[in-house]
């Protein structure tokens, strides 16, 4: 995507129905400074939007509890609107991704990265955003939770396909793993798509797989292009957007693991009854959490593909209320 287009689409929406010289004075601009940044003739810093966000009735600790589910714990102490939240945002947000491979993604150099990390300089909007989706690859619930981003042009194509498969992922879980199976390196390297083939591979159904592919290619997911089936577009579902959908997911993951341990399949399976105090537990918890970022860095810079793997963590209190 268009990073520079991106910035200017959203700032064009969050200014909504004002006109750029009433709001522009309102922020304390004696010039139309929403022109230029509508324009891309410059853009704010992220800090700068925020404010902007907030100066329209759009509070940032909303958008980022509504973009996290939950409000981090920095968020008590930092303002989003400052260079310090920001900062905090995305140092949270970054987990153990490296400079290095945040620079690759960005596009930008590491000694620019590093400072904006640091917080020795701050990043402008296009520049903030390709963070955010180098850091996180969920840029467009981030969006989301600022505007409609059927609003951007720049996104929305984007924003209806990942709506499609977070209703897939609840309606025909399967499709999310063939979708996977398209980017294997084994697949790719067939002379032409080989019916069957998935289905081996995954070890399903072959009506399933066919009624898969024929989802996702309704959907707009997959193209066929010289004889194979291919991703239209490479996106990271989060679906915490849909509590409903999340849960269902969770549950088809689960119950895939519970038939794989109960036929005594390859993979890893270990577990633990333990007692613990509450304040363990919660260390516990952000242990799993940490995990779960580890693990979502490594596979975002994997490779070549070659495997489909499905990973559950599960950790609760037995007793405790849902």
């Amino acid at each position: 995507m268009d990073y520079e287009v991106l910035a200017s689409q959203l700032i064009r929406a969050l200014r909504g129905s004002r006109s750029q010289t009433a709001l522009s004075r309102r922020l304390g601009y004696h010039s139309n400074v929403l022109y230029t940044w509508e324009s891309g003739g410059g853009y704010p810093t992220a800090a700068r939007t925020f404010w902007l966000a907030r100066r329209v009735g759009i509070e940032p600790a909303e958008v980022v509890t509504r973009f996290y589910r939950q409000a981090p714990a920095w968020l008590g102490s930092a303002d989003m609107a400052s260079p310090e939240g920001v900062v905090a945002f995305l140092g949270g947000l970054r987990a153990r991704r490296s400079i290095q491979a945040l620079a690759a993604a960005t596009g930008r150099d590491r000694f620019r990265v590093s400072r904006w990390l640091k917080g020795a300089s701050e990043p402008r909007l296009p520049d903030f955003l390709r963070l955010v989706q180098a850091c996180s690859l969920r840029l467009l619930d981030f969006i989301a939770a600022f505007v409609d981003p059927d609003r951007l042009p720049e996104v929305a194509d984007a924003w209806r396909m990942m709506e499609s498969s977070r209703r897939a992922a609840g309606d025909a879980p399967w499709s999310h793993v063939v979708l996977r199976a398209l980017e294997l390196e084994q697949y790719r390297a067939l002379p032409g798509h080989e019916p069957g083939w998935i289905s081996r591979r995954l070890g399903i159904d072959r009506a399933e797989e066919e009624r898969c592919l024929e989802l996702l290619s309704g959907a707009g997911q997959i193209r066929m292009n010289q004889g194979r089936w291919e991703p239209c577009q490479v996106l990271t579902v989060d679906t915490r957007r849909d509590p409903e959908t999340t849960t269902k997911f969770a549950a088809w993951c689960a119950r895939i693991g519970a038939e794989r341990v109960a036929s005594g399949s390859a993979g890893s399976f270990a577990f633990n009854v333990f007692a613990v105090s509450s304040q363990d537990l919660e260390r516990l918890r952000q242990l799993q959490r940490d995990y779960f970022n580890h693990l979502r860095t490594i596979v975002a810079e994997s490779v070549p593909v070659e495997h489909v793997v499905i990973a559950n963590m599960q950790l609760f209190a037995l007793g405790e209320p849902g």
